[in-house]
């Protein structure tokens, strides 16, 4: 197969397999809004969702596999053609590992902290599971997942759009819509701030705008992919 076909099927696969866990998500779990509810509402039906929402969360942190390839393939066939894109395929890799590992205390370590907390029956042991749940989700979801995970996917997606600008790979428009997608995804960055800087100003929509135009941007890149050939 030629290997922008087979760059355009990974990136479409990543970007599809993201998206349909993701929506399932929202309606049986009521993520992202259930983040914002205390912590004993989050584990509480987090524990009524049972194994399908387990499964569930294994399948969003570990459906963006193909993109690793599809980076590392991109890397290989425009890194003589520039110097950005050894430093972006780098990043893109970090980017999507990390928020794989912090996506994965849903399947690993959530579950145990949200039975230790509905079968408690005394307070300190409920009041240790949810301060225990805080802890890690401040390390693996904030910290590495949201924060550096997001960070480098956005310096990937920026890098890679100058890339594609400068060899006109692709429409302008299409540059511009990675460049918006990074933006709007960087000023989500407010509301892990607002985590530990109470009063922060956030804008709420900005991280699943932000996350839903860089999977569009994604697609449509994968799409493009199918169709021309580089030299």
């Amino acid at each position: 197969m030629q290997l922008e076909k087979k760059i355009g099927f990974l990136l479409i696969a990543g970007a599809i397999a993201l998206f349909i866990p993701y929506t399932i998500l929202t309606i049986i779990f009521e993520y992202p809004v259930i983040l914002r509810k205390d912590t004993s509402t989050v584990l509480t039906k987090f524990h009524e969702g049972g194994s399908p929402l387990i499964w569930t969360w294994f399948a969003f942190a570990v459906t963006g596999i193909p993109l690793i390839p599809a980076y590392i393939l991109i890397g290989q066939k425009l890194e003589t053609k520039s110097s950005l894109v050894r430093i972006a395929t780098t990043v893109g890799i970090i980017g999507l590992i990390v928020q794989m590992i912090g996506l994965l205390r849903w399947t690993f370590v959530v579950p145990v902290l949200a039975s230790t907390f509905v079968n408690a029956v005394d307070a300190p042991t409920k009041a240790a599971a949810i301060v225990a749940f805080k802890t890690i989700h401040q390390f693996a979801g904030v910290i590495l997942g949201e924060h550096l995970g997001q960070l480098f996917t956005i310096a990937w997606t920026v890098l890679i759009s100058a890339v594609f600008a400068k060899l006109k790979l692709v429409p302008k428009w299409i540059v511009s819509l990675g460049y918006i997608s990074s933006f709007i995804y960087f000023i989500a960055q407010a509301e892990l701030f607002a985590t530990v800087i109470p009063g922060f100003p956030v804008w709420n929509p900005a991280g699943f705008l932000g996350s839903t135009l860089w999977l569009i941007w994604l697609l449509i890149i994968g799409i493009k992919f199918l169709k021309i050939k580089i030299n």
